[in-house]
């Protein structure tokens, strides 16, 4: 049995998770939860938030995402990346900064339009 805490909305429902049960979930006040804990276990994802350096001397640094989650145990991988990427000015929101990172199907893009 596994306690963690969700995460999917303020509640912060306390979870139990039944790994010798299929899994099963506790503690859940909503669906959601249950969708949660399940994954959480299973398979753990993150969307993953940084920021990228550009060449742009007024705006040094441009934050970027993840456009959906990522196998948690790839994010530090994909921070290693992140630390190689120089942004050529101009940048628009939205831009594909790393296409398929890792080979995951999800692109890293920016977060704000830099000049």
């Amino acid at each position: 049995m596994t306690d963690i805490i969700c995460i999917t909305c303020p509640r912060g429902c306390r979870l139990k998770v039944d790994e010798e049960n299929g899994y099963a979930v506790t503690g859940n006040a909503c669906p959601r939860g249950a969708v949660y804990g399940y994954n959480e276990i299973t398979n753990p994802t993150r969307v993953v938030t940084s920021t990228v350096r550009t060449d742009s001397e007024e705006t040094p640094r441009c934050p970027v995402k993840t456009d959906g989650a990522i196998p948690k145990g790839k994010m530090f991988e994909v921070m290693r990346l992140l630390d190689s990427v120089v942004l050529k000015t101009p940048v628009k929101l939205g831009e594909v900064v790393i296409p398929n990172v890792l080979g995951t199907g999800i692109d890293v893009i920016t977060c704000k339009a830099v000049k």
